[in-house]
């Protein structure tokens, strides 16, 4: 298996962070923050191009699939998650915690969660919608399993002024978006590779920043390379179990096998463009973002790394 180039270009980043510290720090004269809030704001755009509303009302038609495939993003990764609270006995426990919660909260993941889908032969339609939605869903739900345990944690967890941002830099531009579908969906269709390039660009300059201040706060000190392991084991069993869970539900269920792949492939992502963007939003200055980003960056290497052995093996079912 080759490593996914994406993975590769954000170890190199955070590499680039540790060297470097100083381009992304707060005293920096780069202005990153207004950099990444622009490019946050035009990749939910591009986003919103892509969107066809025909495809959305095609897709609710499938929704016993759809139902279980949000309900394993939004409910049962944060349950999940949740029962480890009661062993929580230390401050940076409690952070890396936090840390888990925030990856449990996110959507799934659009682009790679439909490309795994097609290579596996699974229901592409069901995984477009499914994949798309749960970033709108995203948008509302994250904030809300954050606000019950930051607000303990911190006094600067403000949800109305957190609304405003998202709403500002995500929810405007993605209507924006859909509304010029009509007009430029077709451009947004043509250069969908080179709006890639754009997300990953302005997802791995986040990363930079936040790393970069992260190492320039010797935030890291107090995370052992025994820490690093446990965080990745647990990434680990909790895909590894909701992926399970979905599969035995799907069964239950009677799916066919394309939309148990899909319901499977989709409901076990997490999004790291997501991730990077709410991290920005939604978490006080008090707060280590690279902390908070660790669990989720160590995710989705596993995710794409186990997807794609899973796909390619699923892909090649029924062929001599």
């Amino acid at each position: 298996m080759k490593i996914d180039k994406f993975v590769l270009a954000i170890i190199i980043i955070v590499l680039l962070a540790y060297l470097f510290p100083q381009l992304g720090a707060k005293e920096s004269n780069i202005p990153l923050d207004l950099i990444g809030s622009i490019g946050i704001a035009l990749i939910f755009f591009f986003y919103g191009l892509k969107l066809h509303p025909d495809k959305i009302k095609n897709g609710l038609k499938n929704w016993k699939l759809h139902i279980l495939v949000q309900l394993a993003t939004f409910l049962l990764f944060p349950i999940l998650v949740l029962l480890f609270k009661p062993f929580i006995t230390s401050d940076n426990q409690e952070m890396i915690w936090l840390a888990f919660l925030f990856l449990a909260a996110l959507p799934s993941t659009v682009s790679s969660s439909v490309v795994m889908v097609s290579i596996a032969n699974g229901n592409i339609p069901a995984a477009i919608f499914n994949a798309s939605i749960s970033g709108l869903i995203g948008i509302v739900i994250t904030p809300l399993w954050m606000e019950l345990f930051l607000q303990q944690t911190t006094t600067e967890f403000d949800l109305g002024t957190i609304y405003i941002k998202l709403a500002t830099e995500i929810l405007l531009p993605v209507i924006l978006g859909i509304i010029l579908q009509r007009y430029l969906g077709k451009y947004a269709a043509k250069y969908n590779k080179q709006l890639t390039l754009f997300d990953k660009s302005i997802i791995l300059l986040i990363i930079y920043k936040s790393f970069s201040e992260s190492f320039e706060g010797k935030v890291f000190t107090s995370v052992k390379i025994m820490d690093l392991i446990l965080i990745f084991t647990v990434d680990m069993v909790l895909f590894f179990v909701v992926y399970s869970l979905i599969g035995f539900l799907s069964r239950k269920l009677q799916f066919n096998k394309e939309d148990q792949i899909t319901a499977q492939f989709c409901g076990t992502k997490k999004s790291l463009v997501h991730g990077t963007v709410f991290s920005k939003i939604l978490f006080p200055s008090t707060i280590s973002i690279g902390i908070i980003l660790l669990p989720l960056m160590l995710f989705h290497a596993f995710q794409i790394f186990i997807i794609s052995i899973l796909a390619s093996k699923l892909g090649t079912r029924g062929k001599v």
